[in-house]
């Protein structure tokens, strides 16, 4: 999550508790305009502890997340997810869609990096897609995609891409674990994203509308890219999905 993210997340909180910005400095002793300018995405102007401070008082966890070129480290060093990136792609080139990975975007300080962005030229449709290795934080999960939505042009704009239609995938890798926590909060993820991997086959050689969609890819350690795909000019019929999810 970026600065200002962060930002509306402390304040969101805050307004949710029915506290003033004045509240919140007096219990982390900070004054009312540094706490103010916390809340407007200013957080490189004060100390990690005053950050953790400030965040512990409205019971909000701060994680550090260490990046490298603009991504997170566990992408650097997990052969996992950037296994699953490479059946993606397979997937995704496959089937006709141009694909640039590890796109980083940065609009007025909001920043990010979208693990593939795929364009398909015939029906100008952006399709933005998360992958992840293992299902952390939901909430943080919708949040990311909230903001991916409203940036996609400009995330498309470094491409020359200018689309029409702007789709979004969230891929996990099939496992129990991925699978009980959609499971557990199936309505929240499932209100963002209701469509799951039956619907992607089809959906990929005709991008004709927008999908939002949760799926499951199997072990990515265990097969290799080409086995994802079935042929050149097919796109992978095992795609799992849980009905649960």
């Amino acid at each position: 999550m970026d600065d200002i993210g962060i930002g509306r997340l402390l304040r969101g909180v805050r307004l949710r508790l029915g506290w003033r910005q004045l509240d919140v400095a007096d219990k982390a002793r900070v004054s009312r305009a540094l706490y103010s300018a916390i809340e407007r995405g200013h957080i490189d102007r004060v100390t990690l502890a005053t950050r953790r401070k400030v965040a512990n008082v409205l019971e909000v966890r701060l994680p550090i997340e260490p990046s490298w070129r603009g991504g997170r480290i566990e992408r650097v060093i997990s052969g996992r997810h950037a296994a699953m990136e490479e059946r993606i792609t397979a997937m995704l080139v496959a089937a006709g869609w141009e694909v640039r990975p590890e796109a980083s975007f940065n609009n007025f300080g909001e920043r990010g990096v979208v693990d593939l962005v795929a364009w398909h030229p015939g029906r100008r449709t952006l399709l933005l897609v998360e992958i992840k290795t293992e299902l952390v934080d939901p909430s943080g999960l919708l949040m990311v995609a909230d903001r991916r939505r409203r940036l996609a042009n400009v995330i498309a704009r470094d491409s020359g891409w200018k689309p029409e239609i702007v789709a979004q995938w969230v891929v996990l890798a099939d496992g129990r674990t991925n699978q009980r926590r959609v499971a557990e909060h199936r309505s929240l993820l499932r209100t963002a994203f209701p469509a799951d991997g039956r619907s992607i086959p089809s959906w990929l050689l005709d991008p004709a509308a927008p999908i939002d969609a949760l799926w499951f890819l199997p072990d990515a350690t265990a097969r290799s890219a080409g086995r994802a795909v079935n042929g050149p000019n097919r796109v992978p019929t095992r795609i799992a999905h849980s009905p649960g999810a």
